[in-house]
């Protein structure tokens, strides 16, 4: 059992009015980051805001009329269950989803909205799938894999299709791996329309599934990732094949470049993405200088990130970025001295963000009291001159973010 380009091309057909090519456009603020010809695929602009409608569209159109009636089931991290539940009821097939119960709300609440009846159950995906499966059995539901299915890998790889229709001059698809069903359909479709195209796969260093059986190391995988929707310990086994043949590495990225992928792709393209559909560019990030040059194309897979997680992201990377300083003093307790502080701070051009005023540790004096402060800034230049003038004017400070003040 394999995929072919005939496959993925039936599968194109299969999606006309069900599933809208979505845009391939050039991000000139990303390239001049990275060094690199970059073009973004944004599979975020789906009506589930997520690359699966694909290949749920197609395993589900080629149900039988019986299969249909009893319904299906899928274990999911949040994307291809709502891509399931949507097209299920689109089409009239009852849909159950399991999912972990780690999975943020904003994919839970989803997914029930589009009329899926979900069950929480295990930690990860794997767990889910156990539980997926008895329940499959029970009542006789159809199971609708996420990624180790032959149609749905066929949908998947659609995506190669448009891509070389809109660049044919793509030397590089960079493509986020989770179990492995988007690179093995995208390798499939690429390599046959473009022998010399290079096919890389990246995976959250945290869950190197693929890189492990591709490459037969044993690095742990396990532990809290952005990139829930990739979170996967142990790739396909059709997909495993597939990438074993076609794809030509692998590279790993950290939870620090996934979270700055997801703000470049926010500030510089005004774009959503959650953890997995920035992985592409995570790796940009992390090894610009195998790209350099080159025409990228990046695959936006996905954009159903919690807000909150969101609002987190960017105010790490203003800390990152030296627009955001965080900084302790120990300050006399008397009247006056917030002010005072405060007065100065204006002064040196910073906007105060948030101040914490504690008097109960046991490491201050009795008349004394802990002041912790965030401000906006300018840079690191504006940080170091903001430090050093509280410290020659008798009040030693020291960042919190781990530099050296004062």
């Amino acid at each position: 059992m394999t995929v072919t380009l005939a496959d993925v091309q039936a599968a194109q057909k299969i999606l006309e009015g069900a599933v809208t090519p979505s845009p391939l456009l050039a991000a000139p603020k990303l390239s001049a980051m990275t060094g690199a010809k970059v073009l973004v695929k944004y599979e975020n602009l789906h009506v589930t805001n997520a690359f699966k409608e694909r290949g749920a569209v197609v395993r589900l159109s080629r149900l039988d009329a019986d299969s249909r009636a009893r319904g299906v089931i899928a274990m999911s991290a949040g994307n291809h269950a709502q891509a399931v539940a949507y097209h299920a009821r689109r089409l009239g097939i009852p849909a159950t989803i399991v999912m972990p119960e780690t999975t943020p709300h904003v994919k839970v609440a989803a997914t029930r909205g589009f009329g899926a009846e979900v069950v929480l159950d295990g930690e990860t995906v794997a767990e889910s799938q156990i539980r997926a499966s008895a329940i499959a059995l029970e009542r006789g539901l159809t199971f609708v894999h996420p990624y180790d299915d032959p149609d749905v890998i066929a949908g998947q790889g659609t995506i190669a299709l448009e891509m070389l229709a809109d660049a044919p001059e793509l030397d590089v698809i960079l493509v986020p791996i989770g179990g492995g069903g988007l690179i093995s359909g995208v390798a499939v479709a690429a390599k046959a329309l473009k022998p010399s195209i290079e096919i890389i796969g990246v995976e959250a260093a945290l869950y190197p599934s693929m890189w492990n059986a591709l490459k037969g190391a044993d690095l742990p995988t396990g532990g809290p990732t952005l990139a829930e929707g990739i979170a996967v310990k142990t790739a396909g086994a059709l997909t495993r094949e597939i990438a074993a043949r076609l794809v030509d590495d692998i590279i790993l990225v950290s939870e620090a470049e996934l979270e700055r992928a997801v703000n470049a792709y926010l500030m510089q393209q005004k774009a959503v993405a959650e953890g997995a559909g920035a992985a592409g560019l995570a790796a940009l990030f992390a090894a610009p200088g195998r790209f350099a040059g080159k025409t990228v194309g990046l695959i936006l897979c996905g954009g159903n990130i919690d807000p909150r997680i969101l609002a987190s992201i960017m105010v790490r990377e203003l800390e990152r970025e030296q627009k955001i300083l965080a900084f302790r003093m120990t300050i006399a307790d008397r009247p006056g001295m917030l002010g005072t502080i405060a007065t100065r701070l204006g002064e040196l051009g910073a906007n105060i963000l948030e101040v914490h005023h504690q008097r109960g540790f046991l490491d201050v004096p009795a008349k004394g009291a802990t002041l912790d402060l965030t401000v906006e800034i300018r840079d690191g230049a504006h940080a170091d001159a903001i430090l050093t003038s509280f410290t020659e004017s008798g009040l030693p400070c020291r960042r919190l973010d781990g530099g050296a003040g004062g």
